[in-house]
């Protein structure tokens, strides 16, 4: 009897074990995890340092011996700007197409891949190449033939959506061609290939697109720089951002009228809203952000933020029409106060801060005064809406703005919506993470920001003095992030602590996260699955 008591009182404590590890093991399937954007995860027993010299980590010079933490490393090419993403056994990650050069089909460099590997190994098991699709106009500053993919991939079932390095939206079959070619897009040999050129022979580690949708071609955007948006999901519609921006002497916008936020139909690719905000009439620079969504009351709302420096909030479209029809705004909120905006009563020229400039008064400290927009992506936690703004980094350094947003509010709420601000920020193009009452967010000069996300107010700052793109993951009471030359785990909480800094072999322009159990960051070439080592 008292063994039977004790063989009971064992599978219950391994059941609820099982049952613990199960509940923390989740994928990590778009950009920021969830439609909240909030760069969260449930995941525990991740590692607070790894072996993060890859020659070391790979085996080279080490007496193959396993490397420390390290799962599998694996190759990109020369940029990875967008986060890898995690579903169903498989990891997908965008990347330029510098590693085609060892494939003798491709006789191009130039142009982007998408990269889809085994989440157990690191083996690839297919990749979508994407060439430059056409020749532009000369007015047109678009640097899709060396930036690669810059959009985190979207995992819905058996789907996978990207924003393309040609500023298309495609859906792809996330098995690629080892199960065939599904339609009703059918000519991947010739896409891949490029236009005029041979088609290629198609094999199993090729992808395989179901639908494609030409924001250019449909229409008549002009991006500029990168096609940045990682794709948001609500039910049977896929919303994306445009990258329509300025023209190459930064003059004015060639396509003003094009819209910045357009809905698709995820099963077709068919376009059934836009914005209809004019935002290209007030754009400085580009359209970069990517939305995401929360349910405030009985309606569920996209948040976008603008290249005019304003957020949005737009009704979820309820059900596709026959035509494509109008997002309707719900409210907008200007995050640039009017010092950022005026100087002496005169509106201040974005690019007059531009330090490239030998006339910009910007001396590169972080003082300086001036409009931004919004590049990162707004994040919706419990009814509030937090959004930092900020400018290209090449622009150089200059004052920033936190704002957390009452997202129950109408009409424009720049003054009825204000919860609280924080401007002790440089520029900032990076999501913020919002856990246990702390947000977090870093500055383009580097540093990470620990505020009080009730009441805005600085718990503590910690300095990098490295310039800082991607934004950090709160996983596990940790905090990750990285910069230009390093990765850095620190605790989270409302006391500084760093846990440890690690040179990586290339800069780390993304967010790193965490899919059950493994933690994964993309530098500019190496894609590391980084775990606890049994």
């Amino acid at each position: 009897m008292l063994l039977n008591r004790s063989l009971s009182h064992v599978v219950t404590v391994v059941c609820i074990l099982i049952t613990s590890a199960w509940a923390q093991a989740a994928d990590w399937s778009q950009w920021g995890g969830t439609n909240n954007r909030n760069m969260v995860s449930q995941e525990k027993n991740l590692p607070d340092s790894f072996e993060a010299d890859r020659k070391k980590a790979s085996g080279q010079g080490s007496n193959g011996e396993k490397a420390r933490n390290v799962k599998w490393i694996a190759r990109l090419g020369a940029f990875a700007y967008g986060n890898p993403t995690v579903a169903d056994g498989r990891v997908f990650v965008g990347t330029n197409a510098q590693t085609l050069s060892a494939d003798p089909r491709f006789d191009f460099t130039k142009g982007g891949l998408l990269k889809c590997f085994d989440e157990a190994s690191g083996k690839l098991l297919w990749q979508l190449a994407i060439p430059e699709r056409r020749k532009l106009p000369p007015l047109i500053h678009f640097g899709h033939q060396y930036l690669g993919v810059c959009s985190s991939p979207n995992v819905d079932g058996d789907r996978v959506y990207i924003l393309t390095c040609a500023d298309e939206v495609i859906c792809l079959d996330v098995r690629g061609q080892a199960n065939g070619n599904d339609g009703p897009f059918m000519d991947e040999a010739q896409y891949m290939a490029g236009t005029g050129k041979t088609p290629v022979k198609l094999t199993e580690q090729d992808g395989d697109i179901i639908w494609r949708f030409d924001l250019i071609d449909e229409l008549g955007v002009f991006p500029h720089d990168a096609a940045s948006c990682s794709a948001l999901i609500v039910g049977d519609m896929l919303y994306v951002g445009t990258s329509n921006g300025v023209d190459k002497p930064h003059t004015k916008v060639l396509a003003p009228q094009a819209p910045s936020l357009v809905v698709l139909d995820k099963m077709t690719g068919r376009l059934l809203a836009t914005d209809a905000e004019e935002i290209g009439t007030r754009m400085w620079h580009a359209q970069w952000a990517s939305p995401s969504s929360g349910k405030v009351g009985d309606k569920t709302l996209i948040f976008f933020g603008g290249g005019d420096g304003i957020c949005y909030a737009f009704e979820a479209l309820a059900a596709a029409g026959e035509k494509p029809v109008s997002l309707k705004k719900v409210w907008s909120y200007d995050c640039n106060p009017a010092e950022y905006r005026f100087l002496d009563g005169k509106p201040i020229p974005y690019y007059r801060g531009d330090r490239r400039k030998s006339s910009s008064p910007n001396k590169n400290d972080g003082n300086y005064l001036g409009p931004s927009q919004i590049i990162a992506t707004p994040v919706f936690h419990e009814g509030r809406v937090y959004v930092a703004i900020g400018q290209d980094p090449a622009h150089g350094r200059g004052k920033g703005m936190l704002h957390c947003i009452d997202a129950s509010k109408t009409g424009d709420i720049t003054k009825t919506g204000v919860i609280w601000t924080y401007d002790d920020i440089d520029r900032s193009m990076a999501t913020a993470a919002v856990a246990d009452g702390l947000l977090y967010v870093v500055d383009v000069a580097g540093r990470l920001h620990c505020v009080d996300a009730e009441t805005g107010k600085r718990c503590w700052v910690y300095e990098t003095k490295d310039e800082t793109w991607g934004g950090p993951l709160v996983a596990d009471g940790k905090l990750y992030f990285g910069n230009k030359r390093m990765l850095y785990i620190m605790a989270a909480g409302r006391k500084s602590k760093l846990l440890s800094k690690m040179r990586m072999s290339a800069p780390v322009c993304s967010t790193p996260i965490a899919a059950n159990g493994v933690l994964y960051v993309a530098s500019n070439r190496y894609l590391w699955a980084t775990h606890v080592t049994p």
